[in-house]
């Protein structure tokens, strides 16, 4: 018996992905760098099933149907071109290699171009939903070489979520569209979370609110208009007690980790020059919670003259509401302009109302509003901004209030809101018609005579100025 696909890499999410590909009617070959892990997972957890297990890439290879398929489940960067240089010799032009980690998008550019040139077809392929997504069904966002769809089209559909009936996968572009899209997909999870984080800090020292009430709030939330998977879990999170009955959550360190996904997103948003701010202070907030000590040296030195914001509770936990649903719009907007940016830089068509059917499900930043963002495309498929949209539009002007209300008293009582303060601080300067940077180009046209234009003449037209002015 041949195998529809092989898969090499059998950490978590390579052996889940396996056992659902399997689940839904597919052969799979597997092999590991650590063989023994082929036969440990054989007898354990594919125990039963028609997985086959090889113990050389060879063995893996020849198991495989024509034109063979080969997902690599493996570390990105060079762990992922080592072993496309091992299979190169086992493999026939038209056969297909599928890199499924979180590779950076330019890396999938690269080896796109260069296997095509040796008659490989590549496909990037974004994943998102962690090992229980893999499991159940992940959002899957494939790209690279288009002439690969339609032979892993039956295998990716089959094993993706599914919302209303519909697979949350579709072929999203060329080259490293695919991981792209997953790039900023982990941005615009970095943001929610730490949008979810800075509502319950808030909460918890700015209004004095217990734990378990935060944890209600939360619930209640996720019904409405901020149903979401990281809302879901957080609330979930909060409800954890410990072996001494106390919130679980109050035992943890407060230094967070990252992978660099978030970091990718912020770094390509410089280089294209997209104002990515609610991902950037996400990332750059986890580089601030590492630094703990410093952080304990710094409280006492300055210590906190901090205060609870006051009676009005409720009001404010409303007002927290809207603040975290304005800055999340906020967000998934600066996500989209940084894809449509890209679009044109790369040269990739991009569907935009499909990439938000491919988050509604099985993914980390699933939320309920992803379907009001493909309603935006379709009403308009060259939308520059989600703001732009009568929804989206209408949902900002009836939180900003709450909005401003959040910020203003986080501020005043000495609570770091770094998303929330960007996220508007961002709005702001969208919605300004004038902005100082007329003073910052004459700055630079005086320092270094990098020229400026001019309001009443056309676009285009550059002027310089002798500042200094002769004889000084």
């Amino acid at each position: 018996m041949k195998a529809d696909i092989g898969l090499i890499g059998l950490a978590v999410m390579g052996r889940n992905l396996v056992l659902n590909m399997n689940e839904h009617g597919f052969t799979v070959a597997v092999f590991n760098r650590t063989v023994s892990k082929v036969d440990e997972f054989l007898a354990g957890p594919a125990a039963g099933t028609s997985i086959l297990g090889a113990h050389s890439l060879v063995e893996l290879v020849d198991a495989l149907k024509k034109p063979c398929r080969v997902m690599l489940m493996v570390q990105a960067g060079p762990v992922v071109d080592s072993f496309i240089e091992l299979l190169l010799p086992l493999l026939s032009p038209g056969d297909i290699i599928i890199d499924g980690g979180n590779s950076l998008f330019s890396d999938t550019n690269r080896r796109t171009r260069d296997l095509a040139g040796k008659g490989i077809l590549f496909v990037g392929c974004g994943i998102s939903g962690g090992e229980e997504g893999a499991r159940r069904g992940p959002s899957i966002m494939p790209g690279g070489n288009p002439e690969a769809w339609p032979h892993v089209r039956d295998i990716f559909q089959a094993i993706a979520a599914k919302v209303d009936g519909a697979p949350c996968c579709e072929w999203v572009g060329e080259e490293g569209a695919g991981h792209f899209v997953k790039m900023v997909h982990n941005g615009i999870e970095y943001g929610d979370m730490q949008l979810i984080g800075e509502a319950y800090d808030f909460m918890g020292r700015g209004l004095g609110m217990a734990i378990g009430e935060i944890q209600s709030a939360f619930s209640r939330w996720n019904t409405g208009v901020l149903d979401s998977y990281l809302m879901e879990i957080s609330a979930e999170i909060l409800k954890r007690k410990d072996d001494d009955g106390t919130p679980l959550v109050d035992k943890i360190l407060d230094t967070a980790g990252q992978k660099g996904t978030g970091k990718w997103t912020a770094i390509n948003a410089l280089d294209l020059g997209v104002p990515l701010t609610i991902i950037g202070e996400a990332v750059l907030a986890r580089g601030l919670s590492t630094l703990k000590d410093q952080r304990m040296k710094a409280a006492a030195i300055f210590p906190s003259s901090f205060f609870l914001a006051g009676d009005d509770v409720e009001g404010f936990v409303d007002a927290v509401h809207d603040a975290l649903y304005a800055s999340k719009i906020i967000s998934y907007a600066q996500g989209y302009m940084l894809m449509c940016q890209a679009a044109k830089e790369y040269g990739w068509q991009l569907n935009y109302g499909g990439i938000a059917l491919m988050w509604r499900g099985g993914c980390i930043i699933r939320s309920a509003f992803l379907g009001n963002i493909k309603e935006a495309f379709v009403q308009d498929p060259g939308l520059e901004n989600l703001l732009f949209n009568d929804f989206f539009r209408d949902a900002i002007l009836t939180a900003q209030a709450g909005w401003r209300r959040v910020v203003a008293k986080a501020v005043e009582l000495g609570i770091p809101i770094p998303a929330f303060s960007s996220a508007l601080a961002y709005f702001d300067g969208y919605r300004s018609e004038r902005l100082p940077a007329n003073l910052l180009q004459a700055q630079r046209d005086y320092f270094g005579a990098h020229t400026y234009e001019r309001i009443d003449r056309p676009r285009g037209e550059f002027f310089h100025t002798d500042w200094i002015g002769k004889g000084r």
